[in-house]
C-alpha cells in the first residue's frame, strides 16, 4: 500500500474505530467512525475518519446515503467503485436485518400437537430415530433435532447431549419423540426407563420434560398421559 495513503492503522491508538469496536463494541461507535471501517483507508491528505465523515456530509446522513447510487457514491472524492459497493452492501445488510420478522412458530398445547407436528416425518422411518422439541416459555418449538437412530436404550440415549442442545437454544422444556418402525407406539422396558432417566436430569437441571412421545403408523402414545411422567 502506498505510504501517503492513510489506513485505519495510521489513525492515534485512542481514535481507532476498530480498537473501540473491540473494547466497546459496535454500539459505541458513531456513524462515521462505522463508516471508516467499511472504507478502511483514507487519502493522501485525508484520514480514513475524515473521508467517512465527509460521505456522511454530502448525504446529510445515513438517510440519505442509504437510498445513493453507486455514481452518486463515487462522485466523491477518495470514494472509489470499490468502496462505493462496500457501503451499498454493507447498507444492504442493515436494510435486510431491518425486515426480518420473527416466523411463526408452532404451539404444543397438547400430547396431539406433538405427534402431529412430526408424524409425517417419521412414521415411514425403517429405523427408530429420536428426536427432541425444545420449546420457549410458551410452549412454541424453537428448535427439532434428531439425537440418535438406532434402537433405543439407556446407554444410546444420553442426557447430556438432549439437554445440551436445550442450554444452546435456552430453552425451557423439551419433548422427546422416538417412532417404531413396527407402526405400534406401544412403550417398551427401555422406553419407559430413558423417560423416567431423562425426567430426573430434568428437573436436576431446571429444564422440564413435557413429554415421550412414541409414533407408530397415524397413531402415537404420550407416556405423560400413560403415567409415566
Amino acid at each position: 500500500m502506498p505510504e501517503e495513503i492513510m489506513m485505519i492503522r495510521d489513525v492515534p491508538p485512542a481514535d481507532r474505530p476498530r480498537e473501540r469496536m473491540r473494547t466497546g463494541g459496535a454500539g459505541s461507535l458513531s456513524n462515521h467512525e462505522l463508516l471508516a471501517i467499511l472504507l478502511r483507508s483514507g487519502t493522501k491528505n485525508e484520514s480514513v475518519l475524515q473521508v467517512a465523515n465527509r460521505v456522511l456530509q454530502a448525504f446529510e446522513g445515513l438517510r440519505m446515503l442509504k437510498d445513493a447510487s453507486l455514481e452518486e457514491i463515487t462522485a466523491i472524492k477518495g470514494i472509489g467503485e470499490a468502496k462505493a459497493i462496500q457501503i451499498m452492501a454493507a447498507l444492504e445488510l442493515g436494510r435486510r436485518v431491518s425486515d426480518l420478522k420473527f416466523e411463526e412458530r408452532y404451539v404444543i398445547r397438547s400430547p396431539e400437537d406433538g405427534a402431529n407436528y412430526v408424524m409425517e416425518d417419521m412414521r415411514f422411518l425403517s429405523q427408530e430415530h429420536f428426536v427432541a422439541l425444545y420449546l420457549n416459555t410458551k410452549n412454541q418449538v424453537l428448535h427439532k433435532q434428531t439425537l440418535f437412530i438406532g434402537s433405543l436404550n439407556a446407554s444410546i440415549v444420553h442426557p447430556r447431549e438432549v439437554f445440551k442442545e436445550a442450554f444452546r437454544r435456552s430453552a425451557a422444556s423439551v419433548i422427546c419423540i422416538h417412532n417404531h418402525p413396527s407402526g405400534d407406539p406401544a412403550p417398551s422396558r427401555e422406553d419407559i426407563e430413558v423417560t423416567k432417566r431423562l425426567a430426573e436430569c430434568g428437573k436436576i437441571l431446571g429444564i422440564d420434560l413435557l413429554d415421550h412421545l412414541i409414533i407408530g403408523e397415524k397413531k402415537y402414545v404420550s407416556l405423560k398421559e400413560k403415567g409415566y411422567l
